[in-house]
């Protein structure tokens, strides 16, 4: 057991714990006067502060004509392409073109030995040139009575069959020289003089470029809006700077029941053979009269998942008694996009100022600065630029 505590004692334990207290009295009261004193000085500094200018770039919103279009993805395909094949078998004797060549029609090609074949129809032309004339010695006989008609009967079929022969060994002996079906391009042959090739072995391809045919695709709630001769325009990323322009040539009388998409088959002018059979292009298909329309770059919205908004620019006044540009948000209904513009439907008006760019700095009340002197594009058909 411990020694009860005499008066002495019980006086230092009371001293030491006055001195504690004073202590954690002075600490406790430092860090809420030091709390006090930040939250002071913040409010002084935010009362003495205001937000910088950021700097944007606006236009004006305006009602623009707008050609109503339905876009589409399709393929090229010549409106005249084939494979040249051989319908015979043979040797290749000689070549009458270059790969790449511009043929007209019936331009001779290539042409395979013959030599059998001609030499067989010199045979069949002897035979029918000798048929002929013993038809016209036993008709003379005939007259005569030295032979019966039953015997002229035989020499006239006789030289018809002969005829034929012939004709039938012309046909072989043309199938030896292989033609050009139709004007077009010939593409790259691997055929050589010497080599010998079967029957329906490619030679080389051969297609016809002006004009040429798209073949495209649209959804079965267009079908109404969709006619014989409207504008198709259409741009490939092989030539982004040049649109090539034709009419809708046919529809598909029915739908696809797997795609539930109509097809339609466009023919474009293709003067300078630049578009190729084969090459995807972008299409876009004039429907309706021309229409106006209130637009502003795409740049200038911001879409989210709660919905498409902008910022427009506002005066409002200042406590020194002037006015300030600040930026409003608004929520805004967008329609059809068609280059570098975006149809408004509804949250806005003609002749709001809008701001195109700088928007990420921005929220309801910023204070902001114009500067126009670098805008953002706003061109219906835009056009890549060079640097």
């Amino acid at each position: 057991m411990q020694p009860p505590l005499n008066k002495h004692g019980v006086f230092h334990m009371k001293k030491r714990m006055v001195i504690m207290l004073i202590i954690m009295g002075l600490l406790f009261g430092g860090i809420f006067g030091f709390q006090i004193f930040k939250a002071k000085m913040i409010k002084n500094y935010l009362s003495h502060n205001k937000a910088p200018v950021i700097t944007v770039s606006t236009i004006k919103a305006q009602t623009l004509p707008w050609q109503p279009r339905l876009s589409s993805v399709g393929t090229l395909r010549a409106v005249q392409g084939v494979d040249v094949t051989t319908e015979v078998a043979g040797l290749v004797r000689s070549l009458h073109f270059k790969s790449g060549d511009d043929v007209a029609e019936a331009a001779v090609l290539m042409q395979l030995n013959a030599d059998n074949e001609v030499a067989a129809l010199h045979a069949a032309e002897a035979a029918a040139a000798l048929a002929e004339i013993t038809l016209k010695r036993d008709k003379a006989q005939l007259k005569a009575r030295a032979v019966s008609q039953a015997t002229v009967d035989n020499d006239e079929a006789d030289l018809k069959s002969k005829q034929a022969q012939v004709e039938q060994q012309k046909a072989l002996v043309e199938k030896k020289s292989i033609s050009a079906p139709f004007a077009g391009k010939l593409g790259i042959t691997l055929v050589n003089p010497g080599q010998y090739l079967n029957a329906g072995d490619k030679v080389v391809s051969l297609q016809s470029l002006n004009p040429i045919y798209i073949d495209f695709t649209l959804p079965q709630q267009y079908v109404s809006r969709i006619q014989l001769d409207q504008v198709v325009t259409l741009h490939a990323d092989a030539f982004p700077n040049t649109r090539f322009t034709g009419k809708v040539a046919a529809i598909d009388p029915k739908i696809d029941p797997a795609t539930r998409n109509v097809q339609i088959e466009a023919l474009i002018e293709n003067p300078k053979a630049e578009l190729l059979p084969g090459m995807f292009a972008n299409v876009d298909l004039e429907t309706g009269q021309v229409e106006s329309k209130l637009t502003v770059p795409q740049t200038a919205i911001s879409f989210n998942p709660y919905g498409a908004t902008l910022y427009l620019v506002e005066e409002t006044p200042t406590k020194e008694g002037k006015t300030q540009l600040t930026a409003k948000q608004a929520f805004v209904n967008t329609g059809e996009s068609r280059g570098d513009q975006v149809e408004i439907l509804s949250g806005l008006k003609e002749g709001d100022t809008v701001i195109t760019s700088g928007q990420l700095k921005l929220k309801n009340g910023s204070a902001v600065a114009i500067n126009n002197e670098i805008v953002p594009s706003n061109d219906v058909n835009p056009k890549p630029v060079d640097e």
